[in-house]
């Protein structure tokens, strides 16, 4: 089994690499197995998803969309659907750190509310 990213949409950066940092942030929680969808849109498409996911009526550079919580049991090996990472090209600085960032909040790291845990464990990962 093994972790399947889906790459929606086009990037400045090439979909292995795009799927190599996906499988590396989310091995980093203990998930190698399942599905995740890694959008890129434009600015108007993700301040539609901030305006309507988190009162923001503004363009962002990375929203994150878990479907399957962790600990859903029953949910057979590589049927798990880790959910959606959506990155605007136009307002992120470091695409290959929106997708880590993404990933990990789908992993149930959280920055708003840890103590540094998931942008050092960011960092690292760029580093890998």
């Amino acid at each position: 089994m093994s972790l399947e990213v889906e790459v929606i949409g086009t990037a400045a950066i090439p979909g292995v690499e795009v799927e190599r940092l996906a499988a590396l942030a989310a091995a980093s929680a203990g998930i190698e197995d399942g599905h995740v969808a890694i959008a890129f849109v434009d600015a108007e498409h993700i301040q539609d998803l901030n305006r309507e996911h988190r009162g923001k009526d503004k363009p962002t550079d990375v929203l994150s969309f878990p479907i399957d919580e962790l600990d859903d049991v029953g949910i057979p090996d590589g049927e798990r659907e880790l959910g959606d990472v959506v990155i605007n090209p136009e307002h992120t600085v470091d695409l290959r750190e929106a997708v880590v960032h993404g990933v990990l909040h789908l992993t149930g790291m959280d920055h708003e509310t840890d103590d540094g845990e998931m942008l050092a464990l960011q960092r690292e990962i760029l580093t890998w």
